[in-house]
């Protein structure tokens, strides 16, 4: 039989505890057994030990084929990462001072990032004595938010970091 371990279950000789809880093939319970008998009751069966609860006390060990329990374990997380959502992160950039026109085309790109499944970062740098006026950074944003309000969730609401006004929208889930 084998005694490879793999990253974090001990199997076979690698288990290095005294006493073990056993489970056969089946689900059923062979009690608590000292580690050699485990492993001639696996290596009987032409099966492997593997400790599949090692912060139990005693361990809990059941009687399977290592290469099939490795295999369904791969497909259970290949399976939880499919399902997650990952989001990219899209920086829409808009200046103090901005014109009717190109707050439209920002707005517009920004909800067409939304539209995509994407989060928007919104910034507004600051330079020279525009840093006097943070106030109307904020009534940008705002105004920015609004424009927005239809693909979009303010998740981070307009904040002052340096000499950067950042904001961030999510899309709006459609539940």
């Amino acid at each position: 039989m084998r005694s490879i371990s793999s990253k974090e279950v001990a199997i076979n000789e690698a288990i290095r505890a005294s006493e073990v809880r056993v489970i056969d093939t089946d689900g059923s319970q062979l009690g608590i057994l000292p580690i050699k008998e485990a492993i001639a009751a696996a290596e009987e069966r032409e099966l492997d030990l593997v400790n599949i609860s090692p912060n139990a006390n005693p361990p809990v060990c059941k009687i399977m084929d290592f290469g099939k329990y490795r295999f369904e374990q791969a497909k259970r997380e290949k399976e939880a990462k499919k399902n997650q959502k990952t989001f990219d992160i899209k920086e829409v950039r808009l200046g103090l001072t901005i014109d009717t026109h190109d707050f439209e085309t920002k707005g517009n790109q920004a909800i067409r990032f939304l539209k995509s499944g994407d989060k928007v970062k919104v910034s507004i740098r600051f330079r020279g004595r525009e840093l006097g006026h943070p106030e109307i950074g904020l009534e940008t944003m705002k105004r920015f938010a609004d424009y927005c309000e239809e693909a979009a969730s303010v998740e981070k609401p307009a904040k002052m970091e340096g000499r950067n006004m950042l904001m961030f929208l999510a899309p709006k889930t459609n539940k």
